[in-house]
Formats: structure tokens, sequence, C-alpha cells
């Protein structure tokens, strides 16, 4: 296995994500499919406890999941 250190400047660029983020995230990609069409089934209340769930296990267990920073709009003028 070989080490693929990323540089310290990609490495600053990320920033711990907050328990809500993750189970945001989490909860969009239980109801909605990669295309972003909605999954069938109209489980939205279920992914959304399901989301938190998870995220907040996730918190417990000691994982620290990683987001990359917003990059800044650019100016149009």
């Amino acid at each position: 296995m070989t080490d693929d250190l990323e540089p310290d400047s990609d490495r600053a660029a990320l920033t711990a994500a907050t328990s809500e983020e993750i189970a945001e995230v989490l909860s969009y990609a239980l109801r909605y499919d990669e295309r972003g069409k909605p999954r069938r089934g109209g489980g939205e209340f279920a992914a959304g406890i399901a989301a938190e769930r998870l995220a907040e296990h996730l918190r417990r267990a000691g994982y620290v999941v990683m987001k990359a920073r917003t990059a800044r709009p650019h100016s149009t003028g």
C-alpha cells in the first residue's frame, strides 16, 4: 500500500463537518438518487431520522468527517 499524502495546501482546505451537516448530506443521499431524482417510497421522514442516527453514531464512535471548503464565488465584473 502506498501513502498518497496530499500537499499541505490541500489539507488546509479541509474542515471538520458538523453533525448537522453530516445528517443533512446523509438524508439527501437516502432520499435522492445519483441524478438528484427522488427515490420511490416517500421515506423523507425515515431518511431524516436514519441520517441523524448515523451522524450521531459516527460522532460517538470518534469519527471525524472532513469536507472541502466551498470555493469563494468569482466576481462577475
